[in-house]
């Protein structure tokens, strides 16, 4: 299994939850990506070429960018969690119509001033038919939230390191 996190539009590999990763989870890949959305897919799809049964970590502009990889190459994702991500934007529009199987957990701010939490949850139940959605007392960021996260859980770790 190949464990990956994508940051958000303005952040980097060396913001919080890039480092939050690295700490505790040091195979998962923790990358840079920049310029446009499809730099950045272009990107994110060479850097994961030959890899498979991947869990994507996805966070905003990343939680995008991972629910695209998912509806383009479904066969090769085995977990989406999505962490407020910007699926209401334009560039998730060509996807609207695709069913995934793929179990996704997402996890949204109420109080997200950035992207807004109810049209990313009407998209998100329409497109991701093996939904887990959590509406969290948090911002955008899940500040509060994010490091209390059940994290070996949710991408498939369990105590004795082995994959579940």
């Amino acid at each position: 299994m190949t464990r990956v996190f994508i940051h958000g539009l303005e952040s980097s590999s060396q913001g919080d939850k890039g480092r939050y990763f690295r700490e505790r989870y040091p195979d998962m890949i923790i990358e840079d990506y920049f310029g446009s959305l499809e730099q950045r897919m272009e990107t994110l799809r060479k850097r994961l070429e030959g890899k498979a049964d991947l869990i994507l970590v996805g966070s905003s502009y990343g939680g995008l960018m991972a629910a695209i990889f998912a509806c383009e190459q479904e066969e090769r994702v085995r977990k989406l969690v999505l962490l407020a991500p910007a699926l209401s934007l334009p560039g998730f529009a060509p996807y609207l119509n695709r069913r995934l199987c793929v179990p996704t957990a997402l996890f949204h701010g109420s109080g997200d001033d950035v992207v807004p939490p109810e049209p990313v949850r009407e998209i998100a139940e329409q497109v991701f038919l093996n939904l887990s959605y959590n509406r969290v007392v948090d911002d955008h960021s899940l500040h509060e939230t994010f490091s209390s996260m059940a994290w070996d859980s949710l991408i498939n770790i369990k105590q004795d390191g082995t994959y579940q």
